[in-house]
């Protein structure tokens, strides 16, 4: 088990100096530098993104990696993409988020104010990748920064919504490895899914909910519309002790 930075300050520190997958690092690199037509005037991040969220959140949400023109322009998770808007805007309509939209953070070219409540994001892979499709090996390359922030937030984590199946398949041998017991054969990703995870350290148990992916592709299509999100969100968001 890899040492865990003391504190998320120091553990976001660590994610934006990683260099450990060569093909993540020169499409990020490269994206920064070509860059959208659109957004031919910004400065793009273009490293790894860390959470986003305070550091005794209850509720967890967990995706797949940043887009290449969102997260890896602006620096913070799901920031700057429609699905991003998506996600946001259910957010705030449930409670969990300060305003609807996020354009940029602090840390970019302005402060567009958002903060999240008692919720935190994160993602299995923190750089992004071609296509939208990480490998197998960069996700798990990646999995020992999810795993440090998930002990980080044990003494206060409820609740988890995972958005998408890759999400939900890079999650549970985080979970099995940390404080929680995960059922064998492992639990299958759907909409809407629920699972309730028991402690092995006598905390607390965790709830994990599935929920499809806020990608353009489900949201135009009508798979996922805003009322699913926000369906999900509300019962995530009472488990974890948020209402």
């Amino acid at each position: 088990m890899d040492p865990v930075p003391p504190d998320l300050e120091a553990l976001d520190a660590a994610v934006i100096s990683c260099r450990a997958c060569p093909r993540l690092v020169a499409w990020r690199e490269e994206v920064a530098v070509v860059k959208r037509a659109a957004f031919r005037d910004h400065e793009y991040w273009g490293r790894p993104v860390p959470g986003f969220g305070p550091a005794d959140a209850a509720l967890g949400i967990v995706g797949l990696a940043p887009a290449a023109h969102g997260a890896n322009r602006t620096g913070r998770m799901f920031t700057g993409d429609r699905s991003g808007d998506v996600l946001f805007a259910a957010m705030h309509a449930v409670g969990l988020a300060t305003q609807a939209e996020a354009v940029h953070p602090a840390t970019g070219l302005r402060d567009d104010r958002l903060r999240l409540i008692g919720t935190r994001m994160a993602a299995p892979v923190r750089c992004a990748p071609p296509e939208n499709k990480p490998t197998p090996a960069e996700r798990d390359n990646c999995r020992h920064w999810l795993s440090a922030e998930l002990r980080l937030l044990r003494p206060t984590l409820r609740a988890v919504v995972v958005l998408g199946a890759f999400g939900w398949q890079a999650l549970l041998p985080v979970l099995a490895s940390s404080s929680w017991t995960v059922p064998v054969p492992r639990p299958k990703f759907g909409h809407g899914a629920r699972v309730d995870l028991p402690a092995t350290d006598g905390g607390p148990p965790l709830t994990l909910f599935g929920c499809y992916h806020v990608s353009q592709r489900n949201t135009m299509s009508g798979r996922l519309t805003p009322a699913m999100v926000e369906a999900v969100l509300t019962a995530a968001k009472h488990t974890a002790g948020l209402a």
